[in-house]
């Protein structure tokens, strides 16, 4: 009788480490608004309170001044999280533009998900892949497009950091590429939850 329960006793451990790990990642969920200023994320060279020199072309957003990127997905935000994916939705169109809110979704084990946004010349696709460093969810988005100067394809990278600093503070760190060939920026944008 003891040597069937032996057996069990290392398998059982495994199922435990791998339930432990899945409670230990923060749930994001809940709709989310910006503090009224960016600030910068730590050796990025600025000083609280400044800002950045004129956004990336196309890249101003809803809620956020143009010197300042942010992180991308807007001043307003709301998020969904199960055990599989993380679902990121906000407004970015003004309200006479009757068009419906964003909404990108993120697999959370780390499969490469695609999503599709249809902006100006037609329909952008971004790649992106998830990892966890302890309680930090890392989002990394490959975006294609043309290049101005030539038409050729090129790509740009973003990686967004999220983490918890309290239960009603969400703090999420964008890193972009620097495009056309400028200087990688970093952003922390500090989210409090409605």
């Amino acid at each position: 009788m003891r040597r069937p329960l032996n057996i069990l006793n290392p398998a059982m451990v495994v199922l435990l480490s791998f339930s432990a790990a899945a409670q230990a990642r923060p749930d994001f969920s809940g709709r989310w608004t910006s503090e009224p200023e960016s600030a910068p994320a730590p050796g990025d060279g600025r000083q609280a309170g400044s800002r950045r020199d004129g956004p990336a072309a196309g890249s101003q957003q809803a809620g956020v001044s143009s010197g300042d990127m942010g992180s991308g997905w807007g001043k307003t935000i709301n998020l969904s999280q199960d055990d599989r994916r993380l679902r990121v939705e906000y407004e970015f169109f003004a309200r006479g533009d009757m068009q419906p809110p964003l909404i990108f979704v993120y697999a959370l084990d780390g499969a490469e998900t695609k999503n599709s946004v249809m902006m100006g010349r037609g329909i952008q696709e971004q790649t992106s892949k998830t990892t966890w460093e302890a309680d930090k969810l890392i989002i990394t988005t490959t975006h294609v497009f043309d290049k101005m100067a030539n038409g050729q394809p090129t790509t740009a990278e973003v990686r967004r950091t999220l983490w918890l600093e309290s239960p009603t503070s969400l703090i999420v760190e964008t890193t972009r590429d620097g495009v056309p060939g400028g200087p990688v920026s970093t952003t922390r944008t500090v989210y409090r939850k409605l």
